[in-house]
Parts: C-alpha cells; sequence; structure tokens
C-alpha cells in the first residue's frame, strides 16, 4: 500500500521500517531530517513537508501519524486537513486520549477526512516485528487499512473495537492493565529480595516465564533486566507516568467503575519518586525493557 507516516521517533521508525520490509510503498516526514534520510536509504521517499508528503501520495491518500499526544496532533492535523480530500484517510497510532480522538473524527467528518484512532501495543519489539493495534473510528475506513494492519501486527493482533474514541480508550485501558501486573511483578521481587533467602532473581522470573500461571513478555523482560543488573542498582526507582494510567483512574470515576488495583499501582509511580525500593527499580525497568522509556540512573 501507498503510505505517508508522520512522526518517526522509537516507535514510528520501527513502525515504517517494518512496513518497508514487507513491501509497502512509505512516504515519510519527520521535523529530524536524519530520521527521514535513514529510511530514504532503505527505500522510502522523503518529505521535507506535510505539503511535499501529501503531494507524493496517491488517492486516496492514508496517513499514519506517530507524533506525542495532545498538541502536536492537533498541530499536525490542522497542516493536514487543508491538502487533503474526500475519502483521504487519517490515522493516529500514538496514546491519544479518547475523547481528543472522538472530537479530531467529528472535525475531519465535515471536510470528508477519515479519522481512525489506532492504540498501538507492544513497544518497540512490536513496531520492528509484529505489533498488537485496537482500532477505533469508520468502519469503511478500517476496512481500508486492514491490509496494513496485516502486516503491522502479529497473526490475531488487531481488531475493530468501534466508534470514534473506542480505539484509544481500549489500549488506554490497556495500559492501566499494564500499570497493575507490572507493580505486582516489582512488589513480588522486592518481597524476594528482603526474604533472607539467597534467590537468584534472574533464574527465578526465567523459571516463571516457562509453565507458570504469571508467565508472559513482562516476566521474559524482568529476567532480560536482571540479567543486564542483578539488582538493579544501576538505576533509581522513580518511575514517570505518561498519562495512560490517570486518563483510567479518572474514566473510572466518570464511570463510577471500581478499579483499586490499577488506580493503587498509578499512586504507587508517585510516591515512586520521593521513595526508594527495589519494587520501583523493577518497574522502572520493565517500561525501559519494552518501550525504551527513560529511566533515571544513579
Amino acid at each position: 500500500m501507498n503510505v505517508g507516516v508522520v512522526g518517526l521517533g522509537k516507535m514510528g521508525y520501527n513502525m515504517a521500517l517494518h512496513l518497508l520490509e514487507r513491501g509497502h510503498k512509505l512516504v515519510v516526514f519527520d521535523l529530524s531530517m536524519e530520521a527521514v534520510g535513514s529510511l530514504e536509504g532503505k527505500g522510502a521517499l522523503p518529505a521535507s513537508s506535510l505539503k511535499e508528503l501529501a503531494s507524493k501520495l496517491e488517492s486516496p491518500r492514508m496517513i499514519w501519524l506517530m507524533v506525542p499526544a495532545g498538541a502536536p496532533v492537533d498541530s499536525t492535523i490542522d497542516q493536514l486537513a487543508p491538502l487533503l480530500d474526500q475519502g483521504d484517510i487519517i490515522v493516529d497510532g500514538g496514546n491519544s486520549h479518547y475523547k481528543d480522538s472522538e472530537r479530531r473524527a467529528a472535525r475531519l467528518e465535515e471536510q470528508g477526512i477519515s479519522f481512525l484512532d489506532a492504540g498501538t501495543s507492544g513497544g518497540l519489539e512490536g513496531a520492528r516485528h509484529g505489533a498488537c493495534i485496537m482500532v477505533g473510528g469508520n468502519k469503511t475506513a478500517y476496512e481500508a487499512i486492514e491490509p496494513l494492519l496485516t502486516d503491522l501486527c502479529v497473526e490475531n493482533g488487531y481488531g475493530y473495537m468501534g466508534c470514534a474514541g473506542s480505539g484509544h480508550f481500549a489500549k488506554m485501558v490497556h495500559n492501566g492493565i499494564e500499570y497493575g501486573m507490572m507493580q505486582a511483578i516489582g512488589e513480588g521481587f522486592n518481597l524476594l529480595d528482603s526474604s533472607g533467602y539467597d534467590i537468584d532473581l534472574e533464574k527465578l522470573s526465567r523459571v516463571w516465564s516457562h509453565g507458570s500461571v504469571i508467565r508472559g513478555w513482562l516476566m521474559e523482560l524482568m529476567a532480560q533486566a536482571l540479567q543486564k543488573d542483578p539488582k538493579l542498582g544501576g538505576l533509581t526507582g522513580a518511575i514517570a507516568d505518561s498519562g495512560e494510567g490517570r486518563w483510567t483512574v479518572e474514566a473510572a470515576l466518570e464511570h463510577e467503575v471500581s478499579i483499586p488495583v490499577i488506580a493503587a499501582s498509578l499512586f504507587a509511580r508517585y510516591r515512586s519518586r520521593s521513595e526508594e525500593n527495589l519494587s520501583d527499580r523493577a518497574v522502572a525497568a520493565l517500561r525501559h525493557e519494552f518501550g525504551g522509556h527513560a529511566v533515571v540512573d544513579k
């Protein structure tokens, strides 16, 4: 497919590289011309502006955004909208707030442009080799981009969630669940480390990764982090909060749904910035392993 990709950060670059390897024709733009040049060397058509990107795409245009949530998404859409025609499709693959996605879809619909909110999971590994994507918005537009999703995602790793906003709502809840899972792993390893037993935490995490009820990618990443640093002593336990956990708690309050585990894991992140223990270092290490999120080194 002929696709425009806007935003070549850690996730966007890896997704673009994945699509190029699957035979898709890409036009790419980023504020960093170094990233654009790197993908040009791998077969992408470069664009020095959004106007040039739009002009190089076949109609109906399909443009995938991987830019930071909030004002950058609105600014990009503001610049793109006058350059597009009826039937064109914009996909927001970032971690936008679902209510922003509802608003953007309604605005673009007036111009005859379809807007899809695509919650993207799987971290850097998923972006490079097969992601998990939850899509909301116009069903016809979803069907038009499905060949792209088939190549971007692992088998059975994508789906249509419903009307505008539903894709990003699903991704928000996914990240809230992730908060709780990582917090439980961190607390468990903190207790193991404090037990007085000489337990090899890396070895145990690898044992748990094979056949146990709590096996999975996060446990594999825990083993990976512990292999690099057996006590995770090279970083502080300060855990960043990129927004999705807060949004999940806010949505739960709005809908009067009890989510005490997710809420407690969010508050634990706030506490981590003033206290220090292995539990917090474990969560910080997990975030770094799957998403390349920054950690605070000692």
